[in-house]
């Protein structure tokens, strides 16, 4: 059965993740990190994508993300992979790749998943077993909306003022939201959906985005098509 091609609607959130080739770790060190923060940061904006929340672990990345052109995901996933595969080849002295095969990537409902989405990047560190809360890890987006630190990668969306009037309000709410988690039904259909590639949100979401591309947002049914008589 033929690939289907990656779905990318500009203006719409995207979560995607890239993981290291058969658990291959790639960012161990601290400056391993930051150059990767780095590359993000620049990329992002040299090809117009907007960066809503993140994770860097050491076998695994994860964004989200709004493209504002059809090719603007991939183009910054090509980029950013492109250029911390040569840089750490040659910090450590090896060659090959790093990545196992393509980025995943899902649409997402902002109105009904935005919240859930950062929740799940932020306990991902928590699901990998490195630590014991979403606060110990320094390589995410939770301390810039939790209002522990400023990070010129994250560009805060418009639902994250739904959780307060004020910075402190909202940072507040946020990290009282990020200490209960996710729903286990939330973090398992966010899982499955990045997974697939197909879209997480509402029938009604589904139809809008199908309104816009002609690529099948939703897996055939079982068994063999009917013959036409």
């Amino acid at each position: 059965m033929a690939r289907l091609t990656r779905l990318c609607v500009p203006g719409a959130l995207h979560h995607v993740m890239i993981r290291g080739n058969n658990s291959q770790v790639f960012a161990q060190a601290q400056e391993d990190f930051s150059f990767l923060h780095g590359l993000w940061l620049r990329e992002s904006l040299r090809h117009g994508v907007k960066v809503h929340g993140y994770v860097f672990l050491p076998s695994s990345m994860q964004v989200l993300l709004t493209p504002f052109e059809t090719h603007a995901m991939a183009k910054c996933m090509q980029a950013v992979g492109r250029m911390y595969v040569t840089w750490f080849n040659k910090k450590y002295d090896r060659s090959g790749t790093l990545w196992q095969g393509r980025f995943r990537s899902t649409v997402i409902d902002a109105g009904h998943w935005l919240l859930p989405s950062l929740m799940y990047l932020d306990w991902a560190p928590v699901r990998a077993g490195l630590v014991q809360e979403a606060p110990e890890h320094p390589w995410g987006s939770y301390h810039h909306y939790s209002g522990q630190a400023r990070d010129p990668l994250v560009d805060a969306p418009e639902g994250i003022w739904e959780l307060g009037n004020t910075p402190f309000a909202r940072e507040s709410q946020y990290a009282e939201m990020v200490q209960n988690g996710p729903t286990m039904s939330q973090a398992v259909q966010i899982a499955q959906a990045l997974e697939s590639g197909w879209p997480l949100g509402s029938p009604e979401f589904v139809a809008n985005l199908q309104s816009q591309t002609k690529r099948r947002l939703s897996p055939l049914k079982p068994g063999r098509p009917k013959k036409l008589v």
